[in-house]
């Protein structure tokens, strides 16, 4: 894993005393996240960093500690909460991605997560819109959020464009009616997220094929398709919203399918999360939840360039 080049070297108080601006953004970024949700009467929760067993993703790799691997989400254990009764939880911490080390990615990163009962991906897209908004005047004293010369208004209406909307106007082909995950990764990244940039709004990409939301329930007039969203602002994906899937039988065969794929590419496959298993045959009641990354949006707050540039250590 390649290292920042400076990281090790020089005069380390000097280089952190270059982040403390950087860095007091920060603290109060964290700081107005708790505020919004102890506002709204969501529970904080913490939840293991060392899992036995990592929701399957075919694109994320967790690190493995000993017998046990850090955790790439909250997730898992957030839902078996939502399933034993508790109604609005909100956590924010660690989180681990092996291998990805760039400007916008940490193998160790913070993340934020909230999930809600009987409610879908539109209430979480209100949470999101008001706490995106209460961050920003928090922080900043104004609605303005900057990035590579981006000028990016929160309290103005966000734009919304479904995946095939988007994509058949940017990379000319429809992911919905016929999806193909590499090309789907590529035009996304090349053509759509580009174009994205360049809306002086809040952006949120929804409605995604199924096949790219494992753990995301499908819309009822529409089966093809997953009601999950994604956040951009000034280009830079900040968050990833989903119905969330409560069929016990239809995410273990996901999983299962997963699994397969996994394996097929030579990739770890990890073991099954029983527990979880089990809460969603006990009952889990309708609900939404999204992942929100702290470090992405403190770089816009700080209209910095890098995650480096935001956090003390990046080792």
């Amino acid at each position: 894993m390649n290292r920042p080049p400076d990281e090790h070297a020089g005069d380390e108080p000097a280089r952190l005393g270059r982040k403390r601006e950087a860095l007091v953004c920060r603290s109060r970024t964290l700081q107005a996240i708790r505020q919004f949700f102890h506002m709204r009467d969501f529970l904080e929760v913490e939840t293991p960093v060392r899992l036995r067993a990592p929701a399957p993703e075919r694109h994320i790799d967790a690190e493995p500690a000993g017998a046990y691997f850090l955790r790439t989400s909250p997730e898992l254990h957030m839902k078996r909460l939502l399933a034993a009764g508790y109604e609005r939880l909100f956590q924010m911490g660690p989180c681990f991605r092996r291998g990805e080390r760039g400007p916008l990615h940490h193998p160790e990163y913070t993340m934020l997560e909230w999930y809600r009962a009987n409610a879908s991906y539109t209430e979480i897209l209100d949470d999101t819109v008001a706490l995106i908004r209460h961050v920003v005047r928090s922080v900043s004293g104004g609605s303005v959020l900057h990035r590579r010369g981006c000028a990016v208004r929160v309290d103005a209406d966000w734009a919304r464009f479904t995946v095939s909307d988007a994509f058949s106007r940017w990379a000319d082909w429809d992911p919905v009616t016929a999806y193909d995950a590499d090309r789907f990764d590529v035009d996304l990244v090349e053509k759509v997220e580009p174009a994205l940039r360049a809306q002086p709004v809040p952006v949120v990409l929804t409605d995604y094929p199924i096949a790219a939301a494992a753990l995301a329930r499908s819309k009822a007039d529409a089966p093809a398709v997953a009601e999950r969203w994604e956040l951009y602002i000034a280009g830079l994906e900040i968050a990833n919203a989903y119905s969330e899937l409560i069929d016990a039988q239809e995410q273990q065969r996901r999983f299962e399918a997963c699994a397969r794929e996994r394996g097929a590419a030579g990739l770890t496959v990890y073991p099954a999360d029983r527990a979880f298993m089990d809460a969603l045959a006990h009952g889990l009641p309708p609900c939404g939840g999204i992942a929100l990354g702290v470090d992405r949006l403190v770089m816009l707050l700080a209209d910095a360039p890098t995650m480096d540039d935001v956090t003390a250590f990046a080792e």
